[in-house]
């Protein structure tokens, strides 16, 4: 096993990682089957709560109260970053790649006191699922320590692909990208300025409208493999797309606590495809090679005209349960609430949703992929080679709605 031990290095990076909590003697090793373990970083953002002021009878409510509590810790600078006016060019202002304020709108938490981001942070929460480990905000903070994993793997000498801006691996040989795609993949927009790619402070907030209880409004929050944005309108959530998660690496182990935040959507894809029988996977089989995924960041509206692979309805009730279950890892990780009405119109929908696949159905290799597309879900999972672990794979996904991304407020 390598180990390097760096405790002396990390505190020359103490303005931008100031969130992580570092002990003295914090290490950071990798096995022979290339997993990370670390001591001494701790998870970002726990230990908040509801407000007690913030007892409103609507979860939509609840956040515009936590939105209030954190705009209150700003100066007048700040709140004029983080409240924005609610345009479609600010809401489609997001990334998935390590780009900063170049691709991103709102105020950057690496500008925040600890005391504003814990209140930044607190708003995530309320717009979360916070009930169920692994998912909504377990599965956002796990994210954002993943960043700081990065960077302390880049600095310990243990990236296998050198210094890594997030952008996707070629395609394969031979392999044409999706209608619509450049070869690329989909355009995370340009780098950002100074500080370290990837932190757990580099995740940006911002409000599109005024948080109301009463009026439409937007919730964005996103960073590095993270774009997040809740619609809300008359104290409820309306939408809770687009949403884009990945992960690298894709598991970790910190003071003896495993972390695998995208493992079980991973395995519900994988055990939706595995009760599939031979005939079935050759009719969701996509002769098309995907490297990253077709609807990402800068894709607004550019859904296919034309469903592929197998429909649903040819599939029997067992396996219309996985499928419903795979989607369910997405829309969960929103509000609990929000979560049931959404997966209640994805369920009346399930016989005209299809699902299609690429590359291996295992869910294993770089370009395997898969995509659940129906008349309201659209939701797509790849695996890509690593960019810091480039002899690993890292995921990226997507889950946008056919009729109420962005909660249907823009034309794109």
């Amino acid at each position: 096993m390598n180990t390097l031990k760096i405790s002396a290095s990390l505190f020359a990076f103490g303005a931008v990682l100031s969130s992580a909590v570092y002990a003295q003697d914090t290490s950071i090793s990798m096995e022979d089957d290339g997993t990370i373990i670390l001591s001494g970083l701790s998870e970002p953002g726990q230990d908040i709560a509801i407000d007690p002021t913030c007892d409103q009878t609507s979860q939509g409510a609840v956040v515009a109260c936590m939105a209030d509590i954190f705009l209150n810790t700003l100066d007048d600078n700040q709140k004029a970053q983080v409240l924005l006016p609610m345009t479609a060019e600010n809401a489609a202002s997001w990334s998935n790649l390590p780009c900063g304020s170049g691709c991103r709108v709102g105020l950057e938490m690496t500008d925040m006191t600890e005391e504003q981001r814990q209140a930044a942070l607190g708003v995530v929460y309320a717009a979360s699922n916070t009930g169920a480990a692994g998912d909504g905000y377990s599965e956002i903070t796990a994210l954002l320590m993943a960043d700081d994993v990065l960077t302390l793997a880049q600095d310990a000498g243990l990236s296998t692909q050198g210094q890594g801006g997030g952008t996707p691996p070629d395609l394969p040989e031979g392999a044409e990208p999706p209608q619509g795609m450049s070869d690329d993949g989909p355009d995370g927009g340009p780098m950002g300025d100074g500080g370290l790619a990837y932190s757990s402070n580099n995740y940006f907030i911002a409000f599109l409208g005024e948080p109301s209880a009463t009026e439409t409004w937007q919730f964005q929050f996103g960073g590095h493999h993270l774009g997040t944005l809740h619609t809300y309108a008359g104290g409820e959530e309306t939408s809770a797309t687009p949403n884009f998660i990945g992960i690298e690496p894709k598991v970790w182990i910190a003071d003896g606590v495993t972390y695998d935040p995208l493992t079980d959507d991973r395995n519900a894809l994988a055990d939706m495809l595995a009760s599939f029988s031979a005939d079935q996977l050759a009719v969701a089989e996509l002769d098309t090679v995907f490297s990253d995924v077709l609807l990402g960041p800068g894709q607004d509206g550019q859904f296919p005209d034309e469903k592929v692979g197998i429909a649903v309805s040819e599939l029997d009730d067992a396996q219309k349960t996985l499928v419903l279950a795979a989607i369910r890892e997405w829309v969960g990780d929103t509000s609990t609430a929000s979560a049931d009405a959404i997966m209640a119109g994805y369920e009346a929908q399930l016989d005209e949703t299809y699902v299609a696949f690429s590359g291996s159905a295992e869910l294993n290799a770089h370009a395997n992929y898969v995509r659940i597309d129906g008349p309201g879900v659209w939701l797509e999972f790849v695996c890509q080679n690593g960019v810091i672990f480039g002899d690993q794979i890292h995921y990226h996904t997507i889950w946008r709605d056919h009729v109420n991304d962005y909660g249907a407020v823009y034309d794109f």
